[in-house]
């Protein structure tokens, strides 16, 4: 009796130590498998962090070989001094949420880029706090402005002076057709003028091959000419292949020269461009000159090849908008 009571005793302790054993076997395995989840989850965790490109609000934009850091979206952009920028804008339909007044008001030139804009001051003079006010994303400046107003521009808003030398017109218009997203369009518009270009020149053909043709700016009451690649010029020059008068290749800047001098000159063609807002204090300027016996004696006022504000008289000359709308009319006049 006592030895079935010692075998039955030795059966329970066994029985006790193969569940404890088989208890520990599972708590391991669950361990085991906490584990090999943790370190799964930590693992996708990982892999989508991995997968998770981070997103900027910055571009770069390069510009006549400078680099500028701007807002991922360029919405509002303002234009001051940049009168060429304000023609490309009529170009591409970019509307700024601040533009150049002219005698405190946008001018009928600009009428349709300016509905929505604030001004920001005259062409020479910017309005610090205005421009400030409206918070711009981007600030376009003439490149005839001193550093000094650049400094003072680029502290509200990164600022890119906006080149008014005329061989800059393409990487004018693409620059801002970058900013106002209208890139294919910029492009358009240089091609298109390229195209008509070429069928302007096949046009004109050798017409003007033995002819004098000149652009005349009336400033103050006083006659200017330019050098070949200012003003209007490089249209009919560069561009139309026309013979570069002597007088305008020696002009190395804005000339002033006398009615005397202008009519030795003697062009057979002649554009004159004048603006009233130029010549305040002589408003008659254009009409005393026309009616100069001098200058109607020349060749381009006795034969009715003496045009004047074929374009806009504000228009600059070296931009896409001067371009494309002076050529229509110079080969218009050019072939009569």
């Amino acid at each position: 009796m006592k030895r079935l009571k010692l075998i039955l005793g030795l059966i329970v302790v066994m029985a006790m130590i193969l569940s404890a054993c088989g208890g520990e076997k599972e708590e391991n395995k669950q361990a085991v498998n906490n584990e090999s989840s943790s370190n799964a989850a930590s693992n996708e965790s990982q892999d989508n962090k991995g997968d998770t490109t981070s997103t900027t609000d910055t571009k770069v934009v390069k510009y006549l070989d400078q680099e500028y850091t701007l807002p991922a979206k360029t919405e509002r952009i303002v234009i001051t001094g940049a009168v060429e920028a304000m023609e490309d804008s009529i170009v591409l339909e970019v509307n700024p949420v601040g533009a150049i007044t002219f005698s405190g008001e946008f001018p009928p030139l600009f009428e349709s880029i300016t509905k929505d804009a604030q001004s920001i001051g005259e062409k020479l003079e910017p309005n610090f706090e205005t421009i400030l006010s409206l918070k711009p994303d981007v600030i376009l400046a003439s490149s005839k402005f001193k550093p000094e107003v650049i400094e003072q521009l680029s502290k509200i808003a990164t600022t890119i002076p906006y080149s008014h030398i005329s061989t800059n017109w393409e990487s004018n218009l693409r620059l801002l057709g970058e900013l106002s997203g209208k890139e294919e369009q910029a492009e358009q518009e240089i091609a298109k003028y390229k195209t008509d270009l070429e069928a302007a020149k096949s046009q004109i053909g050798d017409s003007l091959k033995d002819k004098k043709v000149v652009a005349l700016r009336i400033r103050q009451g006083e006659l200017y000419i330019y050098p070949e690649s200012v003003f209007f010029n490089p249209i009919l020059y560069e561009d139309l292949g026309i013979a570069v008068p002597a007088e305008v290749k020696a002009a190395k800047a804005q000339e002033l020269v006398s009615k005397e001098k202008f009519a030795e000159m003697n062009p057979d063609y002649l554009f004159i461009q004048f603006s009233p807002d130029e010549n305040r204090d002589t408003p008659n300027a254009l009409e005393e000159l026309q009616n100069d016996p001098i200058m109607k004696n020349m060749t381009a006022f006795k034969n009715g090849h003496a045009f004047v504000n074929v374009v806009d008289p504000l228009a600059q000359g070296g931009t896409a908008y001067s371009k494309i709308e002076f050529l229509k009319q110079a080969v218009s006049n050019l072939t009569k």
